[in-house]
């Protein structure tokens, strides 16, 4: 049964599973693996925006911090079939989260919002810019005329995207926020206090020495580095694009009544 309101710490646990948006997920752990070695490899696409040097080129490493933050099976020998995302780490993430949000809210601070996952993430993040706005933050509004080699950099609802071909557009790259930091110390603007995204967008804030906290799915290793290495504030784990949008909602409320933010 769907969920109104906010659910309880074990109700949205018990969603979070249902709906698959964490326990047994989507993602299979081929793929899991897979990006773990090329990350390893040097692959920058799996950096997600972030500088990892030479601190991760052992797989076996990146899949020992997967584990402990992620939740995935720590077994080296298991290689195909079912992975899994543990849902009492994603709660524990988001109120990790909620805390960065409600000093952000304290002290009125600039925020940005972004998204490379469009597709499922685009209201969670819409709906926690309205709430901070509500509280008294100022929603940093990137400049205009924005472009990388995907496509151009645009605002629709408070958060930023990749807009290609009139269709807002799934990247993992970390050079739409390249383009949005630049364009603020292009204008003598003020960067943001706080980045919440996910993908490549969260990954360059942070390398940039924003504070920034991102969601990521179990096959998107870079960020969970980052909160490992303390360059991101918080990597929330997540399947970031299942079967409906709507299935975030419980996580969107259970985040802002934690922050303090209804």
């Amino acid at each position: 049964m769907p969920i109104f309101g906010t659910p309880s710490r074990a109700q949205l646990v018990d969603h979070l599973v249902r709906t698959r948006i964490a326990g047994d997920v989507a993602t299979p752990r081929e793929n899991n693996l897979s990006h773990y070695r090329r990350l390893a490899n040097g692959d920058r696409h799996f950096w997600l925006g972030l500088e990892l040097g030479d601190r991760w080129t052992d797989e076996q490493d990146v899949l020992a911090v997967m584990a402990e933050r992620v939740g995935v099976n720590d077994d080296a020998e298991h290689r195909y079939g079912q992975d899994t995302i543990d849902p009492e780490l994603t709660v524990a993430a988001l109120e990790r989260l909620a805390l960065r949000l409600r000093k952000a809210a304290e002290d009125s601070q600039r925020v940005l919002f972004a998204t490379g996952h469009p597709g499922g993430l685009l209201d969670v993040h819409r709906a926690t810019a309205a709430a901070l706005r509500a509280a008294g933050c100022e929603i940093v509004v990137i400049p205009e005329r924005l472009q990388t080699d995907e496509g151009y950099v645009m605002q629709f609802a408070d958060v930023a995207v990749l807009e290609h071909g009139a269709t807002l557009w799934h990247t993992h790259s970390g050079e739409p926020m390249r383009a949005i930091l630049t364009g603020l110390e292009r204008e003598g603007r003020e960067l943001p206090d706080l980045v919440v995204a996910d993908h490549g967008w969260a990954g360059y804030a942070a390398q940039h020495g924003v504070d920034a906290a991102g969601y990521a799915d179990c096959n998107d290793p870079a960020l969970f580095l980052a909160e490992a290495e303390g360059t991101l504030q918080v990597a929330v784990p997540l399947d970031d694009h299942v079967v409906s949008p709507r299935h975030y909602d419980p996580v969107t409320a259970y985040l802002l009544d934690q922050a303090g933010l209804v």
